[in-house]
């Protein structure tokens, strides 16, 4: 069980994960906006005190795994990362150029904390997958989660590894799909409709939750529950926002990959460094 004092210092950790995250890809000029902010909460639950990690030694042997293979949401894990000292915050503003750790997907020879390497969509399940397994023959007791979009639901290679997660009883991998209802080219359901995704899992022996996505307790509270589970893997599905506390990408279907003004950089800004400093004071 969370307490309020966590909830607090969660929340303010997912604002300043936003901020950043503006903050890179506006210097950069253009990217993957929708996408990376809707992860928000969820980075803040996990790299705020869920996920076993040890930013001095990043390749520690029993640590905790986290796979992005939603490849987008790439900037904001970086935030988070920088926030915990894996690097410099100042780095952030190399994000995507010539040189860059920081490239546009998560890449594990580059990036200190990123653990696997994600290149087209639904190839990180296979990873994650791969890397439970592998730890639990090595008799390691950490957990990997895994990070997927709604879209990326619709490859194939997904449910291949969600059945072979459940044939082999992974109850040390966490799922989490972050549920905001549109892609590339506009909304699932009218690319090509998801159903109930929390009724598909279950139909592939996973244990599945729903929850509110931006829900710092609901989103910690499943957690807890999925590490509970014995003898199948589980699924978190998050419902989100694309673009969430973003104002000038949030609520528009275009926001997958978007350009930002300088003027639209600041005022996004100004909006979130004013909520830290009216509701927490900072």
């Amino acid at each position: 069980m969370i307490n309020q004092e966590n909830v607090k210092e969660l929340r303010i950790f997912a604002l300043k994960i936003r901020i950043e995250t503006i903050k890179a890809i506006g210097f950069l000029g253009f990217g993957h906006l929708g996408g990376a902010m809707s992860l928000v909460e969820t980075l803040a639950v996990l790299y705020g005190g869920v996920v076993n990690i040890d930013p001095k030694n990043p390749k520690w042997e029993d640590r905790d795994w986290l796979v992005c293979s939603k490849g987008h949401a790439g900037p904001s894990i970086y935030s988070a990362l920088a926030l915990k000292d894996y690097f410099p915050v100042e780095q952030l503003k190399t994000l995507n150029m010539p040189g860059t750790k920081l490239p546009s997907h998560c890449d594990k020879n580059l990036t200190p904390g990123i653990d696997m390497t994600t290149g087209s969509l639904g190839q990180g399940s296979s990873s994650a997958v791969g890397i439970a397994m592998g730890n639990r023959l090595a008799g390691r007791k950490n957990t990997t989660y895994l990070i997927l979009g709604d879209g990326e639901l619709q490859e194939g290679q997904v449910w291949e590894a969600i059945l072979l997660a459940a044939q082999q009883k992974l109850d040390n991998l966490i799922v989490f799909v972050d549920y905001n209802k549109q892609q590339l080219d506009g909304y699932t359901t009218d690319i090509n409709d998801l159903g109930d995704i929390g009724k598909k899992f279950e139909s592939f022996d996973w244990h599945a939750q729903e929850v509110d996505g931006h829900n710092i307790e609901q989103i910690y509270s499943a957690v807890e529950n999925a590490k509970e589970v014995k003898g199948k893997p589980a699924v978190i599905i998050l419902h989100t926002i694309k673009g969430r506390g973003c104002s000038f990408v949030e609520g528009i279907v275009d926001n997958h990959h978007v350009t930002v003004s300088a003027q639209q950089m600041k005022e996004s800004l100004s909006v979130l460094e004013e909520a830290l400093k009216k509701e927490f004071r900072i």
